[in-house]
This record gives structure tokens, C-alpha cells and sequence, in this order.
């Protein structure tokens, strides 16, 4: 048990209950187990998080903030669009290969989680596209690619590469010969987002 001389922080909370997670999973951990861990009663948790749900939410969130913050560096880097672009998409393949390997049991319960969640995800999405829109509109703007609408061909990007972090292929990400597809998939689209003229 954490002792209870230890200030309570939203942060502490969402380690616990990340802890809490992984033991007893999404169906059976509650609030009073991350209370115990903490050493706390449960109305302490809930004075940061006034319910389960929004807990659970608050988790989720985290958790893909952690992605999304390691993506916003690679977008904003002077490295060329192109540069960008493979960098991005492969740290965020290899984010989610690595959550999905290294914590199957974290993983899992994250999935539950991220459908339960609709809103978080979709911000999530919409932050994710967001980056992509900014890598793609300075290859637009370099004359490195050329699309008429940088946002329509972000989301066209992130979609065309869903089996790469899409959590449903999660069980296709250690197969044999996924390295090879994906760079061709990537190739691929930095092949049709490149001016005809270079």
C-alpha cells in the first residue's frame, strides 16, 4: 500500500488504476481497488474522479496521450515531409506493436476500454489526423506532394494504414513478413502523394 502521507493526485490515481488493470482486468477491477492500492478510502478517489466511468475514461485517455505526445514531435521535426511521414507512421506502428507485445494484458484491457470510451478515441483520431494533416500540408506546401486538400488526404493516409494500429490487427502485427508490408504500404503512399513533377 502507498502511504496515505503521500499527496493525492489525479497522476497517482490513474498509475494506480492502470496497476488495478492490469491485475484484475476491465471487468472486475472498481474503485475500491485502486483505493486500497493507494491506501486511501474510495471517496478520496472520487473526489478527483467523481465516477467509475469518468476514471476509466480519464485511464484511456492517458493512455493514448502517451502515443500521440511521442507523434507530435516527429510532425513538427525539420526533417522533409517525406522524412516525416515514414517516421511518423512507423513510430506509431511500433508504439502500438510494443503496447500490444510487451503488455497483452494491459493491451487487452485497453481494448475494452477504447470501445467503451467513443469520445476519447475519436479526439484521439482527430489529433492523430491532425498531425498528419500538418506533415502533408508542408510537403504541399514544399512542392514535395501534391494534393488539392492536405486534410482529406491525412485521413485518407491514416485509414489506408489501419492494419498497422488499428488494435483489432493487433494479433497480425508479429507475423511473418508485416515489416515488409507495412514499408510497402507506406512507399506506396508517399509514392501518390509526391508531385508527378519530381
Amino acid at each position: 500500500m502507498a502511504p496515505t502521507s503521500e499527496i493525492l493526485t489525479a497522476e497517482r490515481i490513474l498509475e494506480a488504476t492502470e496497476e488495478v488493470l492490469r491485475r484484475h482486468g476491465p471487468a472486475k477491477a472498481t474503485v475500491v481497488d485502486v483505493a486500497r492500492a493507494l491506501g486511501v478510502s474510495h471517496g478520496s478517489v472520487y473526489r478527483h474522479f467523481r465516477t467509475k466511468a469518468a476514471l476509466r475514461e480519464a485511464v484511456t485517455k492517458r493512455w493514448l496521450d502517451r502515443t500521440s505526445a511521442r507523434l507530435a514531435g516527429i510532425a513538427v521535426a525539420d526533417d522533409s515531409p517525406e522524412q516525416r511521414l515514414r517516421a511518423w507512421l512507423a513510430t506509431l506502428f511500433e508504439a502500438k506493436r510494443h503496447k500490444a507485445g510487451d503488455d497483452p494484458e494491459l493491451f487487452a484491457t485497453y481494448t475494452v476500454l477504447t470501445d467503451e470510451n467513443g469520445t476519447v478515441v475519436g479526439e484521439h483520431i482527430a489529433d492523430l489526423t491532425g498531425q498528419l494533416t500538418g506533415i502533408i500540408a508542408a510537403g504541399t506546401g514544399s512542392g514535395a506532394f501534391s494534393v488539392p486538400d492536405p486534410a482529406a488526404a491525412a485521413r485518407a493516409v491514416f485509414q489506408a494504414t489501419g492494419r498497422f494500429h488499428d488494435p483489432c490487427y493487433a494479433r497480425e502485427w508479429t507475423a511473418p513478413g508485416i515489416q515488409e508490408e507495412f514499408t510497402a504500404v507506406v512507399e506506396l503512399l508517399i509514392r501518390g502523394l509526391t508531385s508527378p513533377s519530381r
